[in-house]
């Protein structure tokens, strides 16, 4: 039971970043099957990130159109989020997708301090790039532009 409900966590996106799972994002963190409920504990990347209840609709939503009627979904606030959790799987498809992924917490100080021009241009991989904004699309990005393609991109900033 345990690997169907993963199987169905896997079709449940991310409604800001649509080509990530919730398990790429690795927000899942638990999931307690009981004699009459599923209930899956998430965490959101922010505190107050306004998708959490789209989420937990969401997953209801997929758990129902594959048979599972009783569920139940739980946040866990500590320990806070952290981009460690996402899968390498889910960083390739951001990369993909067009979004620069996380790096290195100590990479990701310098280039959001402006110090550093290591945020790879997720389409023609120039390091030539220069940030815009701390804040991108949504709480969780910075906003780059790269100076050789001259496209502007999302960076999924590095959370610990």
């Amino acid at each position: 039971m345990k690997d169907k409900v993963y199987q169905i966590l896997e079709t449940v996106c991310d409604p800001e970043v649509p080509v990530l799972s919730i398990l790429d994002l690795g927000i899942v963190r638990e999931l307690q099957i009981k004699e009459s409920e599923i209930e899956i504990f998430i965490t959101p990347t922010y505190s107050g990130c306004p998708a959490m209840d789209t989420i937990a609709t969401d997953i209801q939503t997929a758990l129902k159109a594959n048979g599972i009627e009783n569920s139940k979904v739980s946040f866990v606030l500590s320990p806070a989020w952290t981009t460690d959790w996402m899968s390498e799987n889910g960083k390739k498809k951001l990369q993909e997708y067009g979004i620069a992924p996380p790096l290195s917490e100590s990479s990701d100080k310098l280039a959001l301090a402006g110090q550093s021009k290591i945020i790879p241009c997720p389409k023609c991989k120039s390091h030539n790039t220069k940030m815009i904004s701390v804040f991108g699309s949504t709480a969780c990005k910075a906003l780059f532009q790269c100076n050789d393609c001259f496209e502007p991109f999302d960076y999924f900033k590095c959370l610990k």
